[in-house]
């Protein structure tokens, strides 16, 4: 019997042929200081990487200009086989932010109703329970996400993530913040939608999340200097800065 891709979070089944990020000649200065140099790189879907680097490496820029956000000074982003920014682009990634943002007037169970329906979720509720329980926040979710703290903001910022469809998803550094129970609960978050096909580009400098992933891309002052399997690779000097 012929075995098929699983379908991702997205309900697409996953294609080969397209890579899910590819980034061609992809630059970005601020002035005269470079912040990303020509960088060509491609992530094939299903794939789970690792992204890091010291701080001001270039992590945040990448993943921005990925997620539409930020225009390139040169080159340019492809997401499942569309431009960046795209309509295309934007329907087949979910971005979490480092520093989520949240409307001052919603509750968090009116902010998870909003961005399901907005992405054509029909039976959200259901999703949104186990989301909320599995991130320990059904006690919260008729709070305003604006008053919580970090870590609970955080939590929040992933149940929001996670309720869209999605074939990419893109982090950055999601751990921060979290406890103990919250860093656990996100690391079976991203097994699962990994397990259901989708691909994941995660900045951190989380050791325990860069070793359960296939493949380790590190960036120095805007610059590649590091992609390959994680095993045998020292994460501490490549977090350093120069």
């Amino acid at each position: 019997m012929s075995r098929t891709s699983p379908a991702s979070p997205s309900g697409r089944t996953p294609n080969p042929a397209v890579p899910a990020l590819a980034t061609v000649g992809l630059t970005k200065d601020y002035g005269d200081r470079p912040a990303l140099q020509p960088l060509d790189l491609q992530v094939p879907q299903g794939q789970h990487v690792a992204l890091v680097g010291h701080n001001g490496s270039g992590k945040t820029t990448l993943l921005r200009m990925a997620a539409g956000l930020l225009d390139p000074s040169g080159g340019h982003v492809i997401v499942m086989g569309h431009s960046s920014g795209s309509v295309g682009a934007r329907r087949s990634l979910s971005w979490l932010s480092d520093n989520p943002t949240f409307y001052d007037d919603l509750s968090l169970w009116e902010h998870l109703e909003y961005v399901a329906r907005l992405h054509g979720v029909v039976e959200w509720e259901p999703k949104a329970e186990a989301l909320l329980e599995r991130l320990g926040l059904p006690d919260r979710r008729d709070d305003i996400p604006t008053t919580f703290s970090r870590g609970l903001r955080q939590k929040a910022s992933i149940a929001l993530g996670m309720i869209r469809p999605f074939d990419l998803l893109l982090v950055d550094e999601p751990f921060v913040g979290l406890d103990a129970t919250g860093k656990e609960a996100l690391l079976a978050l991203f097994d699962d939608a990994s397990a259901a096909g989708a691909t994941l580009v995660v900045a951190t400098h989380e050791l325990q999340f860069v070793n359960r992933v296939q493949r380790l891309v590190a960036l120095r002052d805007g610059e590649l200097v590091h992609d390959g399997p994680p095993d045998g690779t020292d994460v501490h000097a490549l977090v350093l800065p120069s």
